[in-house]
Parts: structure tokens; C-alpha cells; sequence
């Protein structure tokens, strides 16, 4: 789901996709000309790697997430807040590439599954 910035409305609007099993939902607002606010959550089950074997199964993924997306370069004179800016030059806002974006984030993380975790193989670096 793609909205141009010109489009995004000033109040809060609902929205919800899914991508394979997971949602993502919440709510969305233009802040400014060149700045949007997203709230929303990131839930579902997500098909991950063990980090040590290899081996895929199915993890829960259940994130809250706030972006703010920045239509073009974002420059906060301010530096109180520590909130996730996205920017972009395509005028538009894209649901579906922050979806993808969280979950292969989800994914890139260090996961071991249940063979892995009842082993007692300890890794050991030299």
C-alpha cells in the first residue's frame, strides 16, 4: 500500500496489511508538509533461522513500532526525542517496504531453536 505525501491526511487514519501471517496495523498522520507519524504493531508468525544449526522454525514476532517517514532529507534542530526517521525521495509512503523492512529485521536477529538450546555444546572462539 502506497500514499503520496500530498495525500496523507492531517488526522489519524487507521490501516492494516499483512505480509505472508504477520500484521502489521495501527494508525498513520502527516505531521508537517515533509513529515508523517506512524504508530502501529508488528504481530504474526515469523518463519526464522537457528543461528547455530540452521534450521528453520516459526517464531512469534510482536513489536510495537513508531516511525516517523521524512519525504526527503530530515533535519531535527531539536535532538530531544529518539524516534526511528525514515527518509524518502520517491513523495511517496510505503507500507508494504516498512512491513518487509521489520520483519527481515526480526529475522536478522540470533535465534537458536529447541535442539540447539537443550544441547550442551558451548561455543567457544579462539
Amino acid at each position: 500500500m502506497k500514499i503520496e505525501f500530498r495525500k496523507i491526511p492531517l488526522q489519524s487514519s487507521d490501516f492494516e496489511l499483512y505480509e505472508d501471517s504477520v500484521k502489521f496495523s495501527g494508525t498513520f498522520s502527516k505531521i508537517s508538509s515533509k513529515l508523517a507519524k506512524i504508530e502501529g504493531t508488528v504481530q504474526g508468525p515469523c518463519e526464522v533461522e537457528c543461528y547455530k544449526c540452521g534450521q528453520s522454525f516459526t517464531k512469534d514476532l510482536d513489536d510495537k513500532v513508531n516511525f516517523l517517514v521524512s519525504d526527503g532529507v530530515y533535519s531535527n534542530k531539536s535532538d530531544e526525542e529518539e524516534v526511528v526517521v525514515i527518509e524518502t525521495s520517491e513523495h511517496m509512503l510505503d507500507f508494504d517496504e516498512l512491513l518487509h523492512s521489520e520483519i527481515e529485521s526480526f529475522k536478522s536477529e540470533y535465534f537458536s531453536c529447541n535442539t540447539c538450546l537443550d544441547d550442551s555444546y558451548i561455543d567457544i572462539e579462539y
